[in-house]
């Protein structure tokens, strides 16, 4: 099964001395086109643009697309891509190659993550599965982390070296790929001191490297302090956090890590009563997460997986609206101040029809015309800051840009 996350957008330039009248009217078109499609934005009318690998240049990514998220793995289950280790089902991967190919056509950005913490789709339980049914002795899911024998099933993913039927690209060589995903949110519950995972982490991340230096690499981390900053650990969402194995600002020093990962999900680490407590976290779980990057990683974050589900208690779709809301205006807020605040992937859009797969957090925008427009305005926003920082340039950032107001009126 593919799952995918987060729009595009399409783009509305300034021009030089292009007048504010025109402006204004450009920005109005463009909202109303966003309002109208309901905030999903077809890009292929850009096909003119060089499509080029993403790179990033200190904390920040040097081509803004907005990434799309989507899943590379389905091991061992039904319709499973990995049948058992490198063996893959030819027809599933020809399914990832079409979804590939359609995101190169619309000018699409994905992040393809290469396992699952959890069973969901197979997950570190199937690999470990794999290794008993091949004689060795395992004890704990964890040993997916270290065992050696393990580590070689990780390594022969052929995913990298996949040469697309649809396209005839190696997915090594596709700029349509923003960057390989190592694990999605990590844990190894059975070491709290983190050297286990951060050892895989290390052996893993180099050698995605040195498989593919061209595209970029994160570890899918859900963003919890660890044992290494423990003046850190405050910003934890609940004491169990520090025990999972993981540590935000250790692991992200791993070479060849070039953007960290994070994930907000005060319903599930909290409380699944909605509360205000939830958006007061959300600001300074953000906050604490772009400052340690620009800090101590020199790095982008991406706040990868945000949402509240509705089956929360006291669920209403206003509060899933202000969560969204608050996630956008603090990325807005770094934007501006050229920190490493990055962009954020909503869990999760879903087309009209596939309601039947919604796990509570599903949001089908032509049933949600207000969180639609929500989305729609930030993408808008962050289009016309990289037009104003194009203006920046050429005015030596003494001229006043008239968009000013409406990038940061705080409306959202």
């Amino acid at each position: 099964m593919i799952l995918f996350q987060s729009s595009s957008s399409t783009a509305v330039g300034v021009s030089g001395d292009e007048d504010l009248e025109t402006l204004v009217e450009n920005v109005a078109d463009h909202l109303s086109y966003s309002s109208s499609n309901y905030g999903v934005y077809e890009m292929g009318d850009l096909g003119d643009e060089p499509w080029t690998m993403v790179q990033k240049k200190g904390n920040q990514f040097v081509v803004n697309d907005k990434p799309f998220m989507t899943l590379a793995f389905n091991d061992g289950q039904w319709r499973a891509l990995q049948k058992s280790p490198s063996v893959y089902d030819e027809e599933v991967f020809k399914a990832l190659d079409f979804v590939v190919s359609e995101a190169r056509k619309y000018k699409i950005r994905l992040i393809l993550s290469l396992v699952n913490n959890w069973e969901g789709y197979g997950g570190k339980a199937q690999y470990v599965k794999w290794g008993k049914e091949a004689g060795l002795n395992l004890t704990s899911d964890d040993d997916f982390f270290s065992h050696p024998t393990l580590r070689s099933y990780y390594k022969a993913n052929t995913v990298l070296n996949r040469v697309n039927t649809f396209t005839n690209i190696t997915y090594k060589e596709d700029p349509t790929i923003f960057a390989w995903e190592l694990m999605n949110e990590p844990r190894c519950t059975s070491d709290p001191t983190g050297d286990k995972l951060q050892s895989w982490i290390q052996e893993m991340a180099v050698y995605v490297k040195s498989m593919d230096p061209k595209h970029l690499l994160e570890i899918g981390l859900e963003g919890f302090y660890g044992p290494s900053t423990p003046d850190k650990v405050q910003f934890n969402p609940n004491t169990y956090a520090q025990q999972v194995g993981t540590d935000f600002i250790r692991n992200h020093l791993v070479l060849g890590v070039d953007f960290a990962s994070v994930h907000i999900y005060p319903d599930s680490w909290i409380s699944q009563s909605i509360t205000d407590a939830h958006l007061d976290f959300t600001r300074s779980w953000m906050q604490a997460h772009i400052e340690d990057s620009e800090k101590y990683l020199g790095m982008p974050v991406v706040f990868a997986e945000f949402g509240v589900s509705s089956e929360d208690n006291g669920y209403n779709s206003s509060f899933r609206d202000t969560l969204i809301s608050t996630v956008y205006k603090v990325l807005l807020n770094s934007t501006r101040k050229g920190g490493s605040g990055a962009g954020s992937l909503l869990w999760q859009l879903f087309p009209d029809g596939t309601d039947y797969m919604d796990d509570g957090y599903a949001i089908v925008l032509s049933k949600s015309p207000s969180t639609s427009n929500i989305i729609a305005l930030q993408s808008t926003r962050l289009m016309m800051f990289n037009s104003k920082c194009a203006w920046n340039c050429r005015w030596s950032c003494h001229k006043k840009h008239p968009l000013d107001a409406f990038l940061f009126h705080d409306d959202l």
